[in-house]
């Protein structure tokens, strides 16, 4: 047996520092039965040093696709290897195409963070059975300013929002383009109105960048397109079975909601069961959907029956019912994810 001790990364906010160790051990609870060879047990947290660590053991040594694997933890800081009263640090080699800024330069009220969103899009990527270096194809069909289409960019996914917010979508253009150019990411970047069938249906943004200046001029390139529209509209825009992640964080509140129908209630427990039967009809069989909500405004059963009308298999044996955490007086946040067949 080895013995290994993750050092977590420390958050700037205080109630999701709290949280962290506990959303750490599920989230690498799940990295254990989806990704790694050695089979990890007696996950934990322990005192080092005067210092707080998750600590885990595993049947054989991490080989180094198993370390390459962790080091995607998303609150993982360090990595060490426990050698009697000794840690032993291990090279920590993330799948980040690009500098952490992309995902800490924005700050806003509402705003995800960012640790999380890299733990939902995690839990979710191994659920469908893929890897951190595939050029996946990602949707967030409620993207607000793009904290989730900020993270597929680091790991090198293609990457397509929808937000209904005007506001929200010209923030997110604003900061893309300029992070972009500041970075001097070769880039080509167009936007303007919407239209199918003679119908405005809003707006677009359409980025194609390269990952490094050799691949863009190689033609190896990425996308990332933003819709400012109706999420409703998400079958009538993209191809069925065209997605293999949707990832998105629902509103914990009525901010969102729908235009399409006047009688839709702008409730979140109302906008997914309209808008979940059409997110899925453009996930890929073996795709799979993780949303994260607040469990103040609907309650798990029956954000997992929508799920499961919808065709989806929902999870929630082991870690998946252990990610459930306080985010203020109001918010509860819990994920779920499910499987297209």
């Amino acid at each position: 047996m080895s013995q290994y001790a993750i050092l977590v990364y420390p958050s700037a906010n205080r109630v999701y520092t709290d949280s962290s160790p506990k959303l750490l051990r599920a989230e690498l609870a799940v990295f254990g039965a989806a990704a790694l060879s050695a089979g990890i047990s007696e996950i934990s947290e322990a005192e080092i040093g005067g210092v707080g660590y998750v600590t885990f053991t595993t049947e054989a040594p991490l080989g180094e696709a198993d370390l390459a694997c962790l080091s995607n933890l998303s609150a993982l800081y360090a990595l060490f290897e426990v050698t009697g009263d000794l840690l032993r640090p291990l090279a920590v080699r993330r799948a980040d195409r690009f500098d952490s800024d992309l995902l800490t330069i924005q700050k806003y009220p509402g705003k995800t963070n960012e640790l999380f969103t890299k733990l939902l899009l995690n839990v979710t990527l191994l659920t469908a059975g893929r890897g951190f270096t595939e050029p996946l194809e990602l949707l967030d069909p409620l993207c607000g300013r793009g904290t989730t289409l900020n993270q597929a960019m680091m790991y090198g996914f293609h990457g397509t929002g929808f937000d209904v917010d005007g506001k929200d979508f010209d923030a997110y253009e604003l900061f893309v383009k300029t992070w972009l150019r500041n970075k001097r990411i070769k880039h080509t970047a167009d936007s303007g109105a919407l239209r199918r069938n003679k119908v405005r249906l809003g707006r677009r943004l359409e980025i194609e960048y390269g990952l490094t200046k050799e691949q863009y001029k190689a033609g190896d390139t990425r996308r990332l397109t933003v819709y400012n529209c109706d999420t409703l509209t998400t079958d009538e825009l993209l191809r069925a079975n065209s997605v293999d992640l949707i990832v998105t964080d629902a509103p914990y509140g009525v901010q969102h909601g729908s235009h399409r129908e006047a009688t839709l209630s702008r409730s979140p427990s109302d906008l997914l069961a309209a808008a979940v039967p059409v997110w899925t009809r453009v996930l890929r069989p073996g795709g799979a959907l993780g949303i994260s909500w607040n469990t103040y405004v609907t309650k798990r059963e029956e954000l997992a029956a929508i799920l499961t009308r919808a065709g989806l298999e929902v999870l929630d044996d082991g870690p998946f019912g252990e990610f459930e955490h306080r985010v203020d007086q109001s918010i509860v946040r819990d994920l779920i994810v499910a499987r297209k067949p």
